[in-house]
């Protein structure tokens, strides 16, 4: 197995427990309304939202993808999910796994840290492409959401 990591950052003018709220605790709500085009339906097919909890989500398109959570921490604003089935995931990837970290910035937003690491199966060729198509995805969500929550300024207080 091939594993291939990139850590990325992404800048928002929104406070971290406001963005961990909206994008993390309450995803399954907000995002199918803020992006419809990304996701259809959300439903847990293992656990009750804890570590090791497997959810089901929808696409518009009627494809799927089930992502596991691996970790949360609702104190240090941090938690960890994998890609671990689905529509989304080639041949080539046996799973794709995020660490996200929402910490303060100087200016009195966030900083989104994020580890994305992609798990090949054997020694298949990774496409970096894909890499970066997904990186440009999530910055596409955490900016509808930075949008959604100015908009709304009393909401996930």
């Amino acid at each position: 197995m091939g594993v291939f990591t990139f850590d990325d950052e992404f800048i928002s003018t929104v406070a971290p427990a406001r963005l961990f709220k909206a994008s993390v605790l309450d995803a399954d709500n907000l995002f199918p309304k803020i992006a419809p085009q990304a996701a259809k339906s959300a439903e847990n097919v293992v656990g009750n939202g804890g570590p090791g909890t497997v959810k089901k989500i929808t696409l518009p398109d009627g494809k799927y993808l089930k992502q596991r959570l691996d970790s949360i921490d609702h104190d240090n604003l941090t938690y960890g999910h994998s890609l671990i089935e689905g529509d989304v995931l080639s041949a080539e990837i046996e799973k794709i796994s995020h660490v996200t970290k929402f910490v303060a910035s100087p200016s009195g937003g966030s900083v989104i840290k994020v580890t994305t690491t992609f798990h090949t199966v054997g020694d298949a060729h990774f496409d970096e492409a894909k890499a970066k198509e997904g990186k440009e995805k999530a910055a596409g969500l955490f900016k509808l959401v930075e949008g959604y929550l100015q908009a709304n300024p009393s909401t996930y207080n």
